[in-house]
């Protein structure tokens, strides 16, 4: 089971790459600029194929993929008649757009992923069903005794098995949603319409007052049932865009934090420290996690599969924010030099001078090469630590 997991997650890890040159290649031809070669892995040829002008191919390590757009310096020759087919003869929109639709599929592949597991395999959520009631609301760390005051819940006959389908009148369609019903009507009676044994019965209910994290909340005193639950697609849509956001923000939380956790990784991989399952983890430990989830046995499968499809999505995410980051040789690195071109234009309308040519990426070279090898050498230490020291779930 681990080693269908591992497998499955480098398949999804491919489609991405794939699906991420795709998004260049789409946008180039609609510009009408010259696509030569798209494939899948680097190193040497295994299969290619040609289709009009570009070459289509896998190559032998699986490690990436890329998309040849002829003309991406000004150094670049072109085909006699095609100069104007060149990447850098674009303007400075149209880069924009070929450059960052690669990261713009990843946000859409990472929110369908979200959507396949709303709606096709499901989550797991509180239902409307209760599972258990309390005997009593104890204050602090109290035990309930024979002498404890009656929960809400007990005291209004509340059982095991029921299932509450309104609290006020008010539907119950999402138990996460609605319960703020009760924690908004602390020392106010309800009326909660419950479906028991073949009927529906009413019955009536005031929640007591207690201090949670800081906050004042009614409480009943009743624990629903948790369940595997398949969203409509209305609802599914809303909580994919809402994790997607979370995942959004997340990804630029740890960009942000990476440089500080670089210290705490070199400790990890040479000196024997326990691996932290919150730090920096490479593509080979992402793999292994998702090994790990697969093959849980303390999971149902819905969960082992929604946990696989939240990585994908999550991952998804990361690598189209990291792809954003204005540095060569990243897609966001030549963003920037186009949006460069674009003001050292707008300055140059303004003292009325023709359109200054643009920025020669290759003079960037060294700052490019620095950059490279310092995500290089990133990358190996990642490995190193994901295979010397990976990191366990205890799934």
């Amino acid at each position: 089971m681990k080693l269908i997991g591992i497998l499955a997650f480098i398949v999804a890890l491919l489609f991405s790459v794939m699906v991420h040159e795709f998004g260049h290649y789409i946008t180039a031809r609609k510009f009408g600029m010259k696509v030569t070669e798209f494939f899948l892995g680097f190193g040497k040829r295994i299969w290619s194929t040609q289709r009009g002008e570009t070459e289509f191919g896998i190559k032998a390590i699986p490690a990436g993929g890329y998309c040849k757009i002829a003309g991406m310096t000004v150094r670049d020759e072109m085909e006699l008649g095609e100069e104007n087919r060149a990447f850098v003869k674009a303007n400075s929109g149209r880069k924009l757009i070929v450059l960052g639709a690669g990261s713009f599929l990843h946000f859409v592949l990472g929110f369908l992923v979200l959507l396949v597991l709303y709606i096709g395999v499901g989550t797991d959520q509180i239902t409307q069903k209760v599972s258990e009631v309390s005997p009593c609301i104890p204050i602090a760390n109290e035990v309930c005794t024979s002498t404890s005051i009656p929960s809400p819940a007990q005291a209004a006959g509340i059982k095991a098995g029921d299932y509450i389908l309104a609290i006020n009148n008010h539907p119950i369609k999402n138990w996460s949603d609605d319960v703020q019903l009760i924690r908004n009507s602390a020392g106010k009676e309800l009326t909660l319409s419950i479906y028991r044994d073949g009927e529906k019965i009413t019955l009536k209910a005031t929640p007591v007052k207690r201090i949670v994290n800081r906050e004042a909340r009614g409480i009943l005193g009743i624990v629903n049932k948790v369940a595997n639950k398949r969203s409509d697609p209305v609802q599914a849509t809303k909580d994919s865009v809402s994790l997607s956001k979370e995942f959004l923000v997340s990804s630029v939380k740890s960009l942000i934090a990476l440089p500080a956790k670089i210290p705490a990784l070199w400790g990890q991989t040479f000196q024997h420290k326990e691996r932290d399952a919150n730090g920096l983890v490479g593509i080979v430990g992402v793999a292994a996690v998702s090994g790990q989830v697969t093959a849980s046995d303390q999971m149902s499968w819905s969960e082992r599969i929604g946990a696989f499809l939240l990585i994908v999505a999550s991952l998804n995410f990361f690598v189209g924010i990291f792809n954003l980051l204005p540095i060569l040789p990243l897609d966001g690195g030549h963003m920037a030099v186009a949006i460069a071109d674009e003001i050292r234009a707008f300055f140059a309308r303004l003292r009325r001078k023709p359109r200054p040519a643009p920025i020669d990426v290759n003079v960037l070279t060294p700052i490019t090469m620095v950059v490279f090898v310092l995500l290089a050498a990133l990358t190996l230490m990642l490995l190193v630590a994901d295979i010397i020291n990976p990191v366990n779930l205890n799934l």
